[in-house]
């Protein structure tokens, strides 16, 4: 089975983890959780950043620590992971759906300004799959009505937008390190802030609300968000490694668009001004009704595949009446091929084949 996607491990992820081992500091405290977050925010540009456990709860975090809470509304694209959605609920706050472009299938800017009400305090940027929402317009929109910008790129290490990377646009961006994600830690995730109170809010708030003065003082409701100290080792190795398994994947995007041409399908593509980080491989065939039988001879093919997202308004439990024709037609036709880093032309090659060999 060729598998959707799988680390890659090919620089010194062994021996900084021994090296924790050796030092036996191998929770939450530690040489390399500081080192990571600065190496990462020196990588994509940011004032501030903070490990966390996972993506998840760096999206919970972010959302506190810009106190977003009951009675708040915050606009979210409908066509995400349901992690973007649920933490908002978990805050207190409402999330206000909200349709995809079809060109990008990014958050639909038009969208995001009709929604907005006397109760909406945040708009979140979802940069899906690795290509970038259209920050101009989202900026813009923010400063115009006066809302927090936040920023979910879960998906999108290594995405710029117009040279800049994505999570340095908002006031606070979240990232994942899973084990799916270009960069891993195993489990783990980043918050990044411009604001250095808003950063203090978020340690305070991932660390058991500890006082920085007064040893196992807690005079807040708070959390335990944080990163150990091997997860960041390997993250930092995985980081010295970015600029080659990002050049990897986008070669393996390249040989997908070479070899799927003419087949009445479309691939997720890079736009002009942005770089495509290229998480997921994605495409989107044009007859919904021949999604799940291409996945089907894909898989018995031996090769995985992933299906898009469900709109996050079809799930039970945020449920709405409301109709999302662009995210409801991706979301019917879109798959997630094999995407890692370490997939060869010849595999490429087969996989296309067995694509073409279905139409």
């Amino acid at each position: 089975m060729i598998p959707v996607y799988q680390p890659y491990f090919n620089g010194r992820e062994k021996e900084f983890v021994n090296q924790c081992l050796d030092s036996t500091w191998i929770s939450s405290k530690g040489e390399f959780i500081g080192k990571f977050e600065q190496a990462f925010a020196d990588y994509i540009g940011a004032e501030h950043a903070t490990t966390v456990s996972n993506g998840t709860v760096a999206i919970h975090l972010a959302l506190e620590a810009l106190g977003i809470g009951l009675g708040d509304e915050v606009i979210v694209p409908t066509l995400t992971y349901i992690a973007s959605v649920n933490t908002i609920i978990q805050t207190g706050a409402k999330p206000v759906f909200v349709d995809s472009l079809e060109s990008t299938w990014q958050v639909d800017p038009k969208d995001v300004e009709a929604k907005i009400t006397p109760r909406t305090k945040a708009v979140m940027a979802v940069h899906l799959y690795g290509l970038p929402c259209d920050m101009d317009a989202l900026t813009s929109i923010c400063q115009k009505h006066k809302l927090l910008l936040v920023e979910d790129c879960a998906e999108a290490f290594g995405t710029l937008y117009k040279g800049q990377h994505v999570g340095t646009f908002g006031d606070i961006a979240t990232f994942s390190f899973f084990g799916n994600k270009t960069i891993t830690t195993g489990e783990g995730g980043m918050v990044v802030a411009k604001n250095k109170s808003v950063m203090d809010r978020a340690y305070l708030l991932k660390n058991q609300g500890v006082s920085p003065s007064r040893e196992y003082w807690h005079d807040v409701v708070a959390y335990n968000y944080r990163m150990t100290n091997i997860c960041a080792a390997i993250g930092l190795a995985q980081l010295e490694q970015a600029s080659d398994i990002l050049a990897k994947k986008r070669q393996v995007a390249h040989w997908y668009r070479e070899g799927l041409k003419g087949l009445p399908l479309s691939c997720h593509s890079e736009m002009p001004d942005t770089a495509h980080s290229f998480w997921m491989c994605s495409i989107a065939v044009n007859n919904s009704a021949q999604r799940n039988p291409l996945r089907e001879h894909l898989k018995q093919a031996g090769i995985e595949t992933r299906p898009l997202f469900y709109p996050s308004h079809t799930m039970p439990h945020c449920a709405t009446q409301e109709t999302f024709p662009v995210a409801e037609s991706l979301a019917s036709r879109g798959i997630n091929l094999p995407s890692y880093p370490a997939l060869t032309e010849e595999q490429v090659k087969s996989i296309c084949a067995v694509i073409r060999k279905f139409f």
